[in-house]
Parts: structure tokens; C-alpha cells; sequence
């Protein structure tokens, strides 16, 4: 029975990798960190967490391995390039990539680190820096459910929901669909909303009767009220979502599927990217909607 914390080294202490972060630490969970820029690791090192060099370096002085970076491309680079983790691991670590990369760039990730005997889960999240705060994330996990029970204690620390999707590339799968999911269900909200106004019904009013019915989702309740409000500050920004998008649509195509909805949301998310509002939160893709209905 294990009786000490396996040590956690983290890649991407962000926007959201710093409270994860500070929450293993809260925990008692032995912690080192490696960021391109270290200073963006300072407030966790001051904490307490070990920072070293290389994502090799991070490797070769940790149990589990947790990346936490922007894109595939960033993905590939800490774990498979120079100086990556799988140069310093040894055989037996646990890797565990929590970014929002392609499901099947993830499969070929995971059958490379198998090749060195390294384990692997790919285990993307949604609730955004607030559930990053908060600790209160749903994980969407592939990968051995035995690697999963392992990392369990150091993912509940992060995640209120943690649910063993398959196997790898499952879960960036299932993150896949929740974000074409929270993209067209943002174009369907403000479509409503603006039905409202147009027919002279206040659309605060329809929003609250909407809350208490079939009708109800987050995006309703949390991005609806930002519409109303016109307030985008950003808590998931739009350029990452549009990212997310992309992912959505290439995995669209490598299955030869026609999902016009899908389609329609992202190319209105790229629009908004497009005139400068990526960094806005991505609830600001009602102003492409709107832009479209008035054209």
C-alpha cells in the first residue's frame, strides 16, 4: 500500500496550470514544475514546488508527468522532442497530458511513450480557470483504467468529475464534443436572445423563464447572461476555443462526416478571431451572430 505521494512534476504552470497546480500543493502532493518561461513559474516555486530546466530534467525526478500546454504542436514538443520527457523518464512513469490536443495525435503520442515503456493518459478538462480555482473540473480520461486509479488521488484534487472515457484519444474525444457542443449551443443562445428583441420581449426575462425549463444549459445560465450584458471578459478565451474548433473539424474530416452546425459555429468562431477579438472570452461569438442576423 502506498503511503506517500508520488511526486507530481508539472509542464504549463498558465492560466489554468497554476491553480491546478497550487490545489496538488494544497494537498500535500510533492510538486516540480518546468515552464518556457520561468518566471511564470515563480509564484509556484515560492510555494514551494521544484523547477528544473528541461522536460527531460522534470522526467527523470517525478512519478506522474502532467502537461498542461496550448496546442498539439506544444504537446509533442515536451513530451516527444529534445529534451523531452520521454529523453529522462524512466520506464514506469505515468504521463498525463490535460491539454486540448487531437484525438488522434494523442494515439500516436501514447504508442510512442509505450515504446519506452511509459504510461500515458490523455485527460483533457472543462470548467475553465474558475474550476481550475475552485478544483472543481470535469475530466475526460482514456487510457488504462489501472493508470487512472493511480493518478485518481492527484486528479480529485483538480476535478469534481472524473470519468474513464476508453482508451487513448478518448478523452481528447469527448473534449472534442464539448466544445462543438458549447460553440453552437453560445450561436443558439444568442439567436433566441435576439428573437426576443426583435419581437419587443425582454430578453433578460426570457432568459430567466428559459433557466427553469428544458431549455436550460450552462451557456445559458453563465454565457447568456454575459451576452445580455455585453461583458467578454475573457475566462476561456475565443482564440483558444477557435483552436479547439480546428480540432473539431479535423477530426470532422478524418471520419468523413458532413456536421454543418459544427461547420457553421466554427467558421463564426474564426470570424471573430479574424476581426480581433480572440482574446475576448469565447461567449463573444455572439457578436458574429449578431453581425449576421442584422446583415
Amino acid at each position: 500500500m502506498q503511503t506517500t505521494k508520488p511526486t507530481i512534476g508539472w509542464i504549463g504552470p498558465g492560466i489554468m496550470g497554476n491553480p491546478m497546480c497550487k490545489n496538488l500543493l494544497q494537498a500535500g502532493f510533492p510538486l516540480a514544475v518546468y515552464a518556457r518561461r520561468p518566471e511564470s513559474a515563480q509564484e509556484l516555486t515560492d510555494l514551494g514546488a521544484a523547477f528544473y530546466a528541461s522536460p527531460a530534467e522534470l522526467a527523470a525526478n517525478a512519478d506522474i508527468v502532467i502537461s498542461m500546454v496550448s496546442d498539439t504542436p506544444d504537446v509533442e514538443a515536451v513530451l516527444l522532442g529534445e529534451n523531452g520527457v520521454i529523453e529522462g523518464a524512466k520506464p514506469g512513469l505515468l504521463v498525463i497530458d490535460m491539454s486540448t490536443i487531437s484525438p488522434v495525435t494523442t494515439r500516436e503520442i501514447a504508442a510512442k511513450l509505450a515504446e519506452k515503456g511509459i504510461c500515458f493518459l490523455d485527460a483533457p478538462v472543462s470548467g475553465g480557470d474558475v474550476g481550475a480555482i475552485a478544483g472543481t473540473l470535469t475530466i475526460m480520461v482514456g487510457g488504462s483504467a489501472d493508470d487512472l486509479e493511480y493518478a485518481r488521488p492527484a486528479l480529485e484534487t483538480m476535478g469534481k468529475t472524473i470519468t474513464h472515457i476508453g482508451g487513448h484519444g478518448a478523452g481528447q474525444l469527448t473534449k472534442a464534443c464539448n466544445q462543438l457542443i458549447a460553440a453552437q449551443t453560445i450561436v443558439a443562445v444568442t439567436e433566441a436572445l435576439e428573437m426576443a428583441k426583435a419581437a419587443g420581449v425582454d430578453p433578460a426575462k426570457v432568459r430567466a423563464a428559459l433557466l427553469g425549463g428544458f431549455a436550460y444549459s450552462r451557456v445559458l445560465e453563465l454565457h447568456g447572461q454575459r451576452i445580455l450584458d455585453e461583458n467578454y471578459q475573457p475566462g476561456f478565451m475565443a482564440k483558444l476555443h477557435n483552436k479547439d474548433m480546428h480540432i473539431v473539424t479535423d477530426t470532422i474530416a478524418s471520419f468523413g462526416l458532413n456536421m454543418p452546425g459544427t461547420h457553421r459555429a466554427a467558421d463564426y468562431m474564426q470570424a471573430l478571431v479574424d476581426q480581433g477579438d480572440g482574446d475576448l472570452d469565447s461567449s463573444a461569438l455572439a457578436k458574429i451572430v449578431q453581425q449576421r442576423i442584422k446583415a
